[in-house]
């Protein structure tokens, strides 16, 4: 078949497609009966931020899912929505917009293809395998397209796969590397096992944290599943709205979100819980995912010394090497994740930029900064904790 047979269609709701249908796409490798490589492109997660009005009118991210079809088989799709702002999406262009719009343009409205408010690496261009090239190819040609036809600014993919992130550069994107800290099993085989690999002053300084975070009169809870109850989620909205109001001003999420989570993702989910006499006093949510734990949200409501990195890094390492998943991402940013065993690691964006003379500005400036941050990961990872051997078999 040519590319002139396949149809672009840009739906305004999930609810306009079938679930299945969206992961025959999206996550076909659960066709094993394991879990999706992350949650996060499912038809469930997306239709609970929508469904939640955590997107939609007033959010400044209105869903535009592109979708790609094959005589009326779907093949390709891919969570698309236009925005207003620059919020939510971790991988940063508030300077191009400023610039742009200094200059006399107009930046926003733009495209993004991402999981609003989630800076974990996965697909962004969603395809069935055995269509894969011609789709990936449809889906980048149908969205510049539409960019250009309707004269947005400006399309952005981010953290997409190193994969996408090569195979857009082919298709004319400008590819951007950025980075974030990550753990990965080097065949530990457990929590002592990543102890030993550190250099000694590192595992002292992690034993003592540990010892700290968990003394308090009370208990964690590890929660997944049908263990995760309404009530529970009452208590973690009060966290993640002092986070988020610490962090973004407002909130992300709605409530409903998790009213929503509890309902269709708990089986994606583990929730960590930190309890005394009073009750829940701190949490941190993590999604799983085939091979990796992806640590996404934290709150508390008084301090405990040390909790936090209890609860968000080691008890994260804890899990994902009990359930034999191999990284930890936990989340955008923290050069303090390095000192606890979360090495640098490179992230993926693609863009493309409709002003000519505007995208040679940034496709410079990408270069530049493509560099910056290769010869910061390589310092980074000298002055990470594990013992220099160590270090060397990682690099």
């Amino acid at each position: 078949m040519t590319q002139s047979e396949i149809e672009i269609r840009v739906l305004g709701s999930l609810a306009q497609i079938d679930a299945q249908d969206w992961d025959s796409c999206a996550c076909p490798e659960v066709a094993d009966g394991g879990r999706p490589f992350d949650p996060f492109t499912t038809h469930r997660f997306l239709k609970a931020l929508e469904d939640s009005g955590s997107v939609g009118p007033g959010t400044g991210w209105q869903p535009q899912y592109l979708t790609a079809y094959e005589d009326d088989r779907l093949i390709g799709c891919a969570p698309m929505y236009a925005k207003n702002h620059s919020q939510g999406e971790y991988i940063f262009d508030h300077n191009w917009a400023h610039a742009y719009e200094r200059a006399g343009g107009r930046y926003y409205p733009k495209l993004q293809i991402a999981v609003p408010f989630t800076p974990a690496t996965g697909r962004r261009l969603l395809v069935r395998p055995d269509r894969a090239e011609v789709a990936q190819a449809a889906l980048v040609q149908g969205a510049v397209q539409l960019a250009a036809d309707n004269q947005i600014s400006s399309l952005h993919i981010t953290f997409c796969t190193e994969e996408e992130a090569q195979a857009g550069a082919q298709m004319g994107l400008m590819p951007r590397v950025t980075q974030q800290f990550h753990w990965e099993d080097q065949g530990f085989g457990d929590f002592e096992g990543f102890l030993a690999s550190l250099s000694s002053r590192k595992r002292k300084n992690i034993r003592k944290e540990r010892q700290q975070a968990n003394d308090f009169d009370g208990e964690i809870e590890l929660l997944t599943g049908d263990q995760i109850q309404p009530h529970h989620w009452d208590d973690f909205w009060v966290f993640y709205q002092d986070t988020g109001a610490r962090k973004w001003g407002m909130p992300y999420l709605t409530r409903d979100f998790f009213d929503q989570a509890q309902a269709h993702l708990r089986d994606d989910m583990v929730l960590m819980l930190a309890r005394d006499a009073h009750g829940y006093f701190a949490g941190a949510l993590n999604f799983a995912g085939r091979e990796t734990l992806f640590g996404r949200y934290w709150g508390c409501t008084r301090h405990q010394p040390c909790l936090h990195f209890e609860l968000c890094y080691y008890r994260a390492i804890d899990w994902a090497l009990a359930h034999g998943q191999t990284r930890v991402e936990a989340g955008a940013q923290g050069q303090h994740k390095l000192a606890r065993g979360y090495l640098p690691t490179q992230t993926h964006s693609l863009h493309w930029i409709g002003d000519p003379g505007f995208a040679d500005a940034v496709a410079r400036y990408l270069e530049a900064e493509r560099d910056a941050i290769e010869e910061e990961i390589e310092i980074l990872t000298d002055y990470g904790p594990f013992r220099k051997a160590q270090v060397e078999e990682h690099q």
